[in-house]
């Protein structure tokens, strides 16, 4: 796929909902892009939810849009997660699209628009966790929540401080964890943070001709592992996902020789976990997708629909997962990886 170039650098417009003004956060952003031009605006979906956009388009130039987030905060887990099935496992969304672009993202499927949308009103979302710990289904597991489910926060940390300040929210509460996943090479921007007992920090990690081909907005692998390595030296709890595996020309080899080059750079005793799953989309986005011309092959692979998922058909999902599990059990406990297939 051909990338338009940039009539503008991202974020030359901020788009700013009259009640988000007053927000701490919403003066750190305008303050940081003192050059963009600020246009006010009533609600954010009158914008962002607009027809006929053109979300590739967009991405090649994102605005960013400001806005104050209204109930609900907390959404519970989807079915896509590998958690699905542990109890109190949730998401919510500081930030509505990411910085990335991959490929195989389900974001270009869900959102009409490719520009960035960041809800300034934090409080409001610690104050709905802080209510949810207090009503677990399962009051002896912790709360998990994913923060960064429909984004990537940390990508955005030099633009939003949004990872920081959530790490120092829930470090001072009992009986939580959040998981931070991400693509990103700025872990540098919290290396000054003591690492929290209430935070696991996720990379996903692809083979190079993966990220070369179908994450080319992405950080280079070597940059990624790069960041983790430092997270892991740092004492972080950090868990490596392998999502989505996808199944190309010869993705055996490639996962294969992935994995033991990966393994062989970091210290992977210290990991708490594993993530495996194949490509998996939504049926209703991936059929948005499609109807946008997208020229990812990806798209135009033969795939089943199961459950209103378009995903690799059951056969050849479970031997890539079982394949790419016996290539880590000799390296982690079998019991640290966790799939969905």
């Amino acid at each position: 796929m051909k990338f338009v170039k940039n009539y503008l650098p991202n974020f030359s417009h901020i788009y700013l909902e009259e009640r988000a003004r007053d927000y701490p956060m919403t003066k750190l952003i305008i303050d940081k892009y003192k050059s963009a031009n600020v246009v006010e605006i009533n609600h954010y979906k009158d914008f962002f939810n607009r027809q006929n956009q053109d979300f590739q388009l967009q991405k090649s130039s994102m605005k960013l849009i400001i806005a104050k987030k209204t109930s609900p905060f907390l959404y519970p887990a989807s079915e896509m997660i590998q958690e699905y099935q542990s109890p109190n496992v949730f998401y919510n969304t500081p930030i509505l699209n990411c910085i990335y672009n991959c490929d195989y993202c389900f974001l270009q499927g869900m959102y009409p628009s490719g520009n960035l949308v960041v809800f300034v009103n934090e409080q409001d979302y610690f104050d709905s966790v802080k209510k949810q710990l207090k009503n677990l289904d399962d009051p002896s597991q912790p709360m998990i929540l994913s923060i960064s489910y429909n984004t990537d926060i940390m990508a955005t940390e030099n633009i939003i401080p949004l990872t920081s300040r959530w790490i120092e929210f829930v470090d001072t509460l009992k009986n939580i964890k959040i998981e931070i996943r991400t693509k990103s090479a700025l872990f540098r921007s919290l290396s000054n943070i003591q690492p929290s007992k209430n935070v696991i920090l996720s990379w996903s990690l692809s083979p190079n001709l993966v990220c070369k081909k179908y994450e080319r907005t992405a950080p280079s692998l070597k940059k990624r592992l790069k960041a983790m390595k430092l997270a892991i030296e740092m004492g972080w709890a950090v868990r490596l996902c392998i999502d989505p595996i996808l199944y190309i020309e010869d993705w055996e080899t490639i996962y294969g020789e992935f994995i033991s080059n990966i393994f062989n750079e970091i210290n992977h005793t210290k990991l708490i976990d594993v993530t495996l799953g194949v490509f998996r989309m939504n049926k209703d986005y991936y059929n948005r997708v499609r109807r946008r011309e997208t020229k990812s092959d990806l798209f135009y692979e033969k795939y089943s629909i199961e459950n209103n998922l378009v995903t690799v058909p059951i056969k050849d999902r479970k031997r890539m997962i079982k394949t790419i599990r016996e290539q880590l059990v000799p390296l982690i406990d079998e019991k640290m990886i966790l799939t969905w297939e």
